[in-house]
């Protein structure tokens, strides 16, 4: 839904993930194999997805001091058992957290927000207020106070609201 550019580094992976339901029109991209595929999920395993995609939402609805949308496991809860390595570069010595296991959706996801977490930008990641939208975005506003994932949409869907509320 927004035309925000996407989060920076391996958070691009979250939004993405979290951006895989389109909320308003129930369209689930992990529903088709093209969707899948995009994150290395075998059928069997979209329900863990979909917990996860859940869980990562609410952290981003908290990120923009929104409540829960729904009951989910914890986050933490589902991303402890995610073992993550130090990689260090031997050309320069720089170092990352990476996942153990490349092909663990958990571990890439666990990955992507320790990363975030270093480099100070997993708090920007949030998800739009919009109760019929709860899209993922990168907040680049000055302040870091965005709401809305667009506000050519749902920010003007909200502000015509309280317009007409008047």
């Amino acid at each position: 839904m927004s035309e925000r550019s996407p989060a920076p580094g391996g958070l691009e992976l979250v939004q993405s993930l979290v951006n895989t339901l389109d909320i308003e029109s129930g369209a689930d991209s992990l529903d088709t194999v093209e969707g899948r595929l995009r994150f290395g999920v075998a059928e069997e395993d979209v329900p863990a997805a979909r917990e996860l995609r859940e869980s990562l939402r609410v952290a981003l609805l908290a990120h923009a001091g929104h409540p829960p949308h729904r009951a989910v496991a914890p986050l933490g809860e589902l991303l402890a058992a995610s073992l993550l390595v130090v990689a260090v570069d031997a050309a320069d010595g720089s170092a990352t957290l990476a996942p153990a296991d490349e092909g663990s959706l958990f571990s890439r996801v666990a990955a992507a927000i320790a990363q975030g977490l270093v480099e100070g930008t997993w708090g920007r990641l949030k998800a739009c207020e919009a109760v019929d939208c709860h899209w993922a975005y990168y907040d680049r506003s000055p302040a870091g106070r965005g709401r809305w994932c667009s506000m050519q949409v749902c920010g003007a869907r909200a502000k015509m609201r309280r317009y007409r509320a008047k």
